[in-house]
């Protein structure tokens, strides 16, 4: 996904020369480097200077981790989409039933949902209470869903492999074993192909009361047959424990005349069971994207909003834009912008709305903004981006 730009610089009176002034510098038919589009923010209360600085620092916090949140869902998504998910993925993921493209480009602040007359500390907490119970439900989801996927994949594991791991209820018939006898029972052992006239040899002196010419071969693989041998329930242990010396592997299974049938049954109910919870977490996954994403921006045009506070002072006076940059222009748009607002400096020391003359700011400064200190700009600079294609 193209990386989002979310920008603030003062508005010096008026918002709209200032925005198309911007505008022209990188986003016009001589300058045609990026596409941008005004973020409108709304005006809140401001409260007091402490209040913003400290709101600052965990808005920044927050902003971490709502991007971790998005990104989580685009994972659960993807995963759910499994080999269709490179041509499927992108189509996905949607906000207020708008490509994110269009979302973030007509982006209007949803007082419905965040009403401009609470605090900016109501708001923050608002919408990371949003977000931290989508992550909670998600994750409660997703165990389930992961239970019942693991539950299937053992049921389907059971009918693949080789005659000596994989289900052999329907190989064996009625006719095949011994029934409701008090005394003996009938065992069914997988034999290597190469060890068949080992068993042969073999079968009827491995223990005592073993039933002379019991074994029959019933079913056979590439790799193993399936006999059959009958003998006295008492030395059916010792049998094994034989057995599994001379490399021949018994087969833990009990007859039952409706296995067959129940089994199968069991498929087909796990099969559509994980089918459904499938198709509703997909459902829950898109939807609740689209609600973090939101939030997301939401967040992001509060932290716009309270560092153009600190940053160019009172009363709020600065125009936002979100900035989409075109392939490869990511620098030279911060080389002119950094030149056109070079004047700010943009230290912390001049948060009062005085101009610095410096462009530099000290790391631990830099830390209190909430980004590292190479990408600290004079201007007001956030960026968005999701790890869409990542496989």
């Amino acid at each position: 996904m193209p990386e989002y730009w979310f920008v603030s610089v003062p508005a010096e009176g008026n918002r709209t020369i200032t925005f198309q002034n911007f505008k022209a510098k990188i986003a016009s038919t001589q300058n045609d480097l990026s596409e941008v589009a005004p973020l409108t923010i709304p005006e809140f209360k401001i409260g007091t200077l402490d209040t913003l600085v400290l709101l600052s620092e965990d808005l920044a916090k927050q902003d971490t981790a709502f991007e971790s949140s998005a990104n989580k869902l685009v994972d659960v998504i993807r995963s759910l989409l499994g080999s269709e998910a490179a041509t499927k993925l992108a189509g996905s993921l949607s906000v207020n039933e708008k490509t994110i493209d269009n979302y973030l480009k007509t982006f209007q602040w949803n007082t419905m949902k965040y009403r401009t007359d609470k605090s900016l500390v109501e708001l923050a907490e608002i919408l990371n209470t949003e977000v931290a119970s989508i992550d909670t439900l998600m994750k409660n989801k997703m165990a389930s869903y992961s239970v019942v996927k693991g539950n299937l994949q053992g049921i389907q594991r059971r009918e693949v492999g080789n005659l000596a791991s994989k289900n052999i209820v329907p190989y064996v018939k009625k006719e095949h074993v011994v029934l409701d006898s008090e005394y003996l029972e009938t065992l069914v052992v997988a034999v290597p192909k190469t060890l068949y006239k080992d068993w042969s040899n073999k079968y009827e002196t491995l223990t005592q009361m073993v039933v002379p010419r019991s074994s029959h071969k019933i079913a056979e693989d590439d790799e193993y047959g399936l006999y059959t041998v009958t003998l006295f329930k008492r030395i059916a242990e010792d049998f094994t424990n034989k057995c599994r010396e001379e490399r021949f592997i018994v087969r833990d299974f009990k007859y039952n005349e409706d296995a067959v049938e129940d089994q199968k049954r069991e498929l087909e109910e796990m099969d559509a069971s994980e089918k459904e919870l499938w198709a509703t977490i997909l459902r829950l996954a898109k939807t609740n994207f689209g609600e973090v994403f939101q939030a997301w921006t939401h967040l992001k045009s509060l932290r716009v909003f309270v560092e153009s506070v600190l940053r160019y002072g009172l009363p709020p006076d600065f125009v936002g834009f979100t900035i989409k940059p075109k392939p490869k222009q990511d620098k030279k748009i911060l080389d002119i912008l950094t030149t056109q607002y070079g004047y700010l400096g943009g230290s912390p020391s001049s948060r009062h709305g005085q101009a610095a003359q410096s462009e530099e700011t000290s790391a631990e400064d830099a830390a209190v903004l909430g980004f590292n200190e190479k990408d600290y700009r004079p201007f007001v600079y956030f960026t968005l981006r999701l790890e869409i294609e990542r496989q």
